[in-house]
């Protein structure tokens, strides 16, 4: 049993369907940034930036999650994040029994599709998807960071794959971690100099 379970990715990769499904299949909980209530400003004067509203997005789906462990919850699941944050996992989470689940697309064209088909909010900036999936792609795996390569897995395969992943790695607890240079990573909040 895991304290965490972080599942990360660009949009499109599935990231909310693995979610769903974990859920149904550890019946746990699952936390994401998008569970944050609104706000507009810390004092109703001060203008948001998109650095204070992903700061104040990732300090509450981590209290959230810090909250149900301490009720003892436990294989408590957190997506959604900014991909910057991923490098911030293995400081704030160090110490405790945590796994990261890195969804990945090598099939261009299937992300597109789920991009294009998704309910309600289809995404279509797919020059920007497609800089972020490469930069995630090329990115070295983390402290207890394990990638999952969707293409052409229906979503059940992936469900195993991750289930598979979660039952047979045991996580590090400690460790030294020198935090990687944030040109690593992709951001949607700042777009890294990628639009």
């Amino acid at each position: 049993m895991l304290d965490f379970i972080f599942i990360t990715g660009t949009s499109g990769v599935g990231k909310s369907t693995l979610c769903q499904n974990l859920l149904e299949k550890l019946r746990t909980v699952v936390v994401e940034e998008h569970m944050v209530p609104e706000f507009i400003s810390r004092d109703g004067t001060e203008e948001m930036t998109g650095t204070l509203e992903e700061l104040t997005c990732w300090e509450c789906a981590k209290a959230m999650a810090f909250c149900f462990h301490r009720l003892g919850y436990r294989n408590v699941i957190l997506s959604d994040i900014d991909d910057l944050r991923t490098a911030d996992i293995p400081i704030d989470f160090k110490g405790y029994r945590y796994l990261t689940l890195k969804l990945v697309c090598t099939d261009p064209e299937q992300i597109r599709v789920q991009m294009r088909d998704r309910p309600n909010n289809g995404l279509i900036d797919y020059e920007l998807q497609e800089k972020c999936n490469a930069k995630n792609l090329a990115r070295p795996a983390l402290i207890n960071e394990h990638t999952i390569d969707v293409a052409g897995l229906t979503p059940v395969q992936v469900l195993e794959r991750a289930l598979c992943i979660l039952g047979e790695n045991e996580p590090l607890t400690e460790y030294s971690y020198e935090k990687p240079r944030k040109e690593q990573f992709y951001s949607w909040v700042f777009a890294n100099g990628l639009r």
